[in-house]
């Protein structure tokens, strides 16, 4: 055996010594393995399986594999995210490695909206999105729980209730008051819409797991316990202004205008599948939705999203 052969054998032997297993029996099952591929590793016959059409159309397909790319860089995202928020307290160079990492994530999210506003024939769009009714892009869980790990959660209630609800509000009441549960509400009546029901029943639990986790482990909170000069380094504000900027007003601006183009066709009825007020939800303007507030003048503050 070679130097480097003796070495790793050794190696191996603490690794499995110190979990109680026997290195023989593991060396002897490398035998038996078959060699890894690419189409294995990367699972791409489950992966091309997930794409079920409900229609004939065939711009229905790009519609699909859009929104299921998104939800893989929210994975992605919230990956990055997780690992920020698990530490006690993060180094400066890697909580900006890891900010850096999740804007780019989400500036590829914000100039793939083409693939949508130009991607699709409207007149297959309008047919197709029929069938697809209730169902809504308001229901990515995975957004919402980017949103939560983001920021305090008192950035994510509806502006008209800040003033009611603390860190001593119980996570159940604060919930009832987010920001985009305006969206599935009738306002006069107070009712919540079947789309915003079959949301909180299947995710509701999970999203309170996760409020009440991330009310002082967020991705703000964690930049405010690194060094004060650090949190005055005008390079890494202008990165958390710029994540703040994207998520909030370009990913929002950009969703708004590809369904203005498709709903306000003039094909059929220009309201959202799931029923939402959606010229009124969408806007950033009226969603007031601002992660790191204290890093934007008041000016900015005042006239977020107006100038959309």
């Amino acid at each position: 055996m070679t130097t480097d052969t003796t070495r790793l054998i050794s190696e191996l032997e603490k690794k499995f010594d110190a979990i109680n297993q026997k290195t023989d029996t593991h060396l002897e099952g490398l035998l038996w393995s078959k060699p890894i591929t690419y189409w294995d590793y990367i699972q791409t016959d489950a992966l091309l399986n997930l794409q079920t059409q409900r229609t004939v159309l065939p711009d229905e397909m790009v519609f699909i594999m859009y929104h299921q790319v998104n939800e893989l860089l929210f994975k992605m995202i919230l990956w990055e995210i997780d690992q920020v928020c698990i530490l006690e307290k993060p180094e400066t160079n890697f909580f900006a490695e890891k900010l850096m990492r999740i804007s780019r994530y989400f500036d590829m999210l914000t100039t793939s909206f083409t693939i949508m506003g130009e991607g699709m024939e409207v007149d297959q769009y309008m047919k197709f999105r029929n069938t697809l009714t209730p169902a809504s892009g308001f229901q990515s869980a995975q957004y919402r729980l980017i949103e939560f790990a983001s920021t305090d959660l008192i950035n994510l209630i509806d502006h008209r209730f800040r003033a009611t609800i603390d860190r001593n509000t119980p996570y159940s009441h604060a919930f009832e008051h987010l920001y985009w549960q305006a969206a599935g509400k009738d306002y006069k009546t107070g009712e919540k819409s079947f789309l915003i029901l079959e949301f909180e029943r299947k995710y509701k639990d999970e999203f309170l797991r996760y409020m009440e986790a991330h009310n002082t482990s967020n991705l703000w909170q964690k930049f405010k316990q690194l060094p004060d000069a650090d949190q005055k380094n005008t390079e890494l504000v202008a990165a958390m202004r710029h994540y703040d900027k994207t998520v909030n007003i370009t990913w929002v601006m950009g969703h708004l205008n590809t369904a203005k183009k498709y709903i306000e066709s003039g094909q059929g009825s220009g309201e959202a599948t799931g029923g939402s007020d959606w010229k009124k939800y969408m806007h950033p303007k009226y969603q007031r939705r601002i992660f790191f507030p204290e890093l934007w003048s008041e000016e900015e503050l005042e006239n977020w999203g107006e100038d959309c």
